[in-house]
């Protein structure tokens, strides 16, 4: 019965009133005799006015159904040239379970993704807030110190001076790193495609933090001698961006003594780069949300440690712009490697020509 059409009940519908018709005819013929012509004049004109009866109103019974809920499910009333047809002749009540089945799927997802969004967005308003909260309260700080006698006392004020410097210039790399975040994630920031040493540019990083690990005793390297080149077609500038964030983690929250090194893997048209220490490593549960916006691996951590908590948000929109990802891998106790990859470059700076023939003008 599931897969009758509307067509087809009607139909049998009036094949059992004839039926019915017929028997009633054939017991008044034993009563009153009829004759041969209109004996089938009434079945067949019986038939078909109970067909048409039946196939009528029972076509009205769910247009008006079928059409209140496609009006619920498009969210408002049809167009004036839009007209709501019905096929009898097909499984048309199958076709509306399904639909009204396809739209509650949608409506639960799409309740689901806005529950989603409004977590996202209560979370990045309150870590936004903590984030801005702490310098500000230390300038607020530092000033009242300093308008109620401190500017006098030349031990304090240039102390505190610098000291409300440090937290300016902290809520302005805060500021500068949610505005480059922004840019990125509208695809507002141009990529500068170049081709470029990539072990060249990882060295220059390297040199550039190598004060911050001495102060951990935190070993700098790479992993092994590279002596040829590495090619990459890249944007040079936000790639040492790259380095100089998942570096500067590693730096942050490795352990003291610790060690961060670098490997570069060419695999076909790609060069792999891993960026691994020996630190306290993440938990598993914790690594689907690294790339958050302020999210914190160890929520107790002192939070002026580890930056304003959007270096690796920026590092995963910088990569998504030129079309590549990146992967984690931890284990507690042992350390985490952060891998990424980058197309590339085979040619001269002539031709300016990628591994997969495209060609850089």
């Amino acid at each position: 019965m599931k897969k009758l059409n509307p067509f087809t009940i009607v139909l049998v519908g009036s094949a059992i009133v004839a039926a019915c018709l017929t028997l009633i005819l054939f017991i008044v013929n034993f009563v009153s005799p009829i004759s041969v012509g209109a004996f089938i004049s009434i079945i067949f004109f019986g038939s078909l006015v109970t067909f048409t009866t039946f196939f009528f109103l029972f076509r009205e019974f769910i247009y008006n159904r079928l059409r209140l809920l496609y009006r619920s499910i498009r969210k408002g009333k049809l167009a004036p040239h839009e007209k709501f047809y019905i096929n009898m002749s097909k499984d048309i009540i199958g076709h509306a379970e399904t639909d009204s089945k396809k739209w509650s799927e949608q409506r639960n997802s799409e309740i689901t993704q806005l529950q989603e969004q409004d977590k996202f967005r209560r979370e990045f308003i309150g870590n936004l807030a903590h984030e801005l909260k702490t310098p500000v309260f230390s300038i607020q700080g530092y000033v009242l110190t300093l308008l109620e006698g401190g500017l006098e006392d030349e031990k304090v004020n240039r102390m505190f001076l610098e000291r409300a410097s440090k937290a300016i210039d902290r809520m302005t790399n805060i500021l500068n790193d949610l505005d480059e975040l922004t840019k990125l994630e509208v695809n507002d920031l141009k990529m500068d495609l170049r081709p470029f040493d990539l072990k060249e540019i990882a060295k220059e990083v390297l040199d550039s933090l190598e004060l911050r690990a001495q102060e951990k005793h935190i070993k700098l390297r790479f992993a092994k001698e590279y002596h040829k080149e590495i090619m990459v077609l890249a944007d040079r500038g936000k790639i040492a961006q790259v380095l100089t964030n998942l570096i500067s983690n590693s730096i942050s929250y490795g352990n003291e003594n610790g060690e961060t090194q670098i490997r570069f893997y060419e695999v076909d048209d790609l060069v792999s780069v891993e960026i691994s220490d020996n630190g306290p490593g993440i938990e598993p549960h914790e690594l689907p949300r690294l790339f958050e916006r302020f999210y914190r691996v160890e929520k107790s951590r002192n939070r002026n440690e580890g930056g304003s908590g959007l270096g690796l948000s920026i590092v995963k929109h910088i990569l998504d712009s030129h079309n590549q990802t990146i992967s984690v891998r931890s284990t507690i106790g042992v350390g985490s490697t952060f891998t990424f990859s980058l197309d590339k470059f085979d040619g001269t700076s002539s031709t300016l020509v990628t591994s997969r023939g495209i060609t850089i003008k």
